[in-house]
């Protein structure tokens, strides 16, 4: 397998099971680096009270309101974030992109379902009362439950779709008819294709009648004489 067009590719499709992967692998590489950083974040900014990657802090760096009332510690978790995640969305974007081709569905599918719901969940304290905030405030979840089945639970297009072939590999170039797919489904039964009927003639068939009898009497007294 490609690892760098898995990893960081735009196009193509991937099935269910190497998103998951994709995921597993985004988790362990976060492991990894909160413990390489934290003993050089812990020396220059202070020990944090929590290290975590969240993409909530992405939002953060965009919301000045975020930042009052902050620690040295809690700036260098936010420092963390800053240099760490956007290798982490990059991956994440390219495989959920790919896998939104697998649905055959276009990788501009990503913001309502997790652009939207993440700036409001960062900017909903400042939007009040407001009828954009009931509106986004019902919407946002809906549409973050929707993305998550979509991409980890639904089984993609089994033809050829716009962003490539079937990725397992079992090609069904388009979607069969229910007639095609109770034909393929059915077994053979020998005696309901070949049947034999009796044959009856046909109307159109020129009739032929023989001579009555006194004709022919006629016919040979005539050859007589």
């Amino acid at each position: 397998m490609d690892w760098t067009w898995y990893l960081f590719g735009f196009k193509g499709r991937i099935n269910r099971a190497k998103y998951w992967l994709a995921g597993l692998i985004i988790g362990c590489w976060m492991i990894f680096l909160m413990l390489l950083l934290f003993v050089p974040i812990g020396y220059l900014f202070g020990w944090p009270e929590r290290l975590n990657f969240s993409i909530d802090n992405v939002f953060a760096i965009f919301n000045p309101h975020s930042f009052r009332g902050l620690s040295r510690s809690d700036i260098g978790a936010i420092v963390v974030n800053v240099i760490t995640m956007p290798l982490f969305l990059w991956v994440f974007f390219a495989t959920s992109v790919k896998r939104l081709h697998d649905r055959d569905r276009s990788g501009w599918w990503m913001v309502p379902f997790f652009i939207v719901p993440g700036i409001y969940y960062q900017f909903q304290g400042q939007l009040g009362d407001s009828v954009p905030e009931i509106v986004l405030g019902f919407a946002a979840p809906i549409l973050y439950i929707w993305g998550a089945v979509e991409l980890y639970f639904l089984r993609g297009t089994r033809w050829t779709n716009q962003f490539g072939p079937n990725p397992l590999g079992k090609e069904q170039m388009r979607a069969r008819s229910e007639q095609a797919r109770l034909r393929a489904t059915t077994a053979w039964d020998q005696e309901s294709e070949i049947e034999m009927v009796p044959h009856k003639a046909s109307a159109h068939f020129p009739k032929f009648a023989l001579p009555r009898s006194n004709n022919l009497s006629r016919t040979s007294e005539s050859n007589g004489h």
